[in-house]
């Protein structure tokens, strides 16, 4: 591929995107724009980008391809510009957005004048934000999606594919539709669920002060989410309102059903709710990367002495594996605890394993 790239939004998706797409096509000129200029100097200073556009119109009035890599209500207010602008005739446009259906209908301003849209969604993420964070293995094996609308010619869908190839990601086409049904099965709804209970301890800490302290191991797990931006999720929580408050409903309905079982002492349906949660919890695709992005943990039984943990991760030091967090699940003077280490993906995770099985006797495991 060659011609311009323009990314608006540079921060991990899109720093992300350019380092991808420069790799895979490397005559290919990466114009990238963002309201904060400091992000613009560090994607130049980090060779992200090749060039800083003068202003948003300058950068897509040349480009063959527009990446809008911006929050969804910033890129609803793009697209009415763009379609006010001079682009090229043939250019190609799409998002990154994690909602699609308000997306998709915006996109009308655009494909009423004969300017190719198709909604895009990486499902892939970091713990860590901005342009420095980029990394070209960012969407690797995740699933990226696609909405293009009916009149959609496959052509230009395949165009995008090729533009997009060095993500090394597992492209799917959806409705847009059908796309904000399931990420808010999976995603939204969890992140609700998760930042209630996170509510619930808060509210209850008033009376148990310990309770903090007693939050780690499983709760700790099942709320991590919980700890994502607050304005991204206002904002995603109302562009899927529709979707996410049905569900809300159904797991109220739900709940309330478990709560009815529970009073009435019913052990045999309690059960059966369990036992089909698990059955299908454990039939999960291990090493897919979903819409909730994964977390990659080692755990390690070890001794309590001093030093303990700077041997481990000195080991991995001398490695280059790189860790993402580390802490300590459980200890007791003179009893073995569990160190958890996370990373940022299965690779890293697997070549720490390898690494600790060499060099000490602990027991490892993944869950």
């Amino acid at each position: 591929m060659r011609g311009n790239v323009f990314i608006v939004g540079l921060g991990l998706i899109g720093g992300s995107l350019a380092l991808t797409i420069k790799k895979q096509h490397p005559d290919v000129i990466i114009h990238g724009y963002d309201v904060n200029e400091e992000e613009m100097n560090k994607a130049i200073i980090l060779k992200i980008i090749d060039k800083k556009a003068e202003s948003f119109q300058q950068g897509a009035e040349i480009a063959d391809l527009i990446i809008l890599s911006t929050p969804v209500l910033v890129t609803e207010k793009l697209m009415v510009q763009l379609a006010n602008l001079q682009l090229k005739e043939n250019v190609l446009i799409t998002d990154t957005g994690s909602t699609k259906k308000t997306i998709v209908d915006k996109a009308k301003v655009l494909t009423e004048k004969g300017i190719q849209f198709i909604g895009g969604h990486p499902m892939a993420g970091s713990h860590k934000s901005g342009v420095t964070a980029a990394k070209e293995q960012l969407f690797e094996n995740a699933f990226y999606i696609f909405t293009p609308n009916s009149s959609q010619k496959t052509e230009q869908i395949n165009t995008l594919k090729e533009w997009l190839s060095g993500t090394k990601a597992r492209f799917m086409e959806l409705t847009a539709e059908d796309h904000d049904e399931m990420t808010g099965i999976l995603s939204h709804l969890p992140h609700v669920i998760a930042s209630s209970l996170v509510e619930q301890a808060k509210e209850a800490e008033e009376n148990y002060p310990l309770l903090s302290r007693l939050a780690a191991g499983g709760f700790r797990d099942i709320t991590r989410i919980a700890s994502s931006d607050p304005t991204m999720w206002a904002s995603i929580s109302l562009l899927n309102r529709d979707v996410l408050v049905r569900l809300l409903k159904q797991w109220i309905g739900k709940m309330n059903h478990i709560t009815d079982l529970i009073q009435e002492e019913n052990f045999d349906e309690l059960y059966a709710f369990f036992q089909e949660a698990k059955v299908f919890r454990d039939e999960l695709p291990v090493h897919s990367t979903g819409v909730i992005h994964s977390f990659y943990d080692l755990f390690i039984d070890i001794p309590d002495y001093p030093g303990i943990i700077s041997e481990i991760t000195g080991y991995l030091a001398e490695e280059k594996i790189s860790i993402t967090n580390i802490r300590i699940l459980e200890t007791r003077e003179d009893v073995y605890g569990v160190l958890r280490i996370s990373f940022q993906n299965e690779q890293d995770r697997s070549l720490a394993k390898e690494c600790l099985e060499k060099r000490t006797t602990y027991d490892l495991f993944i869950q």
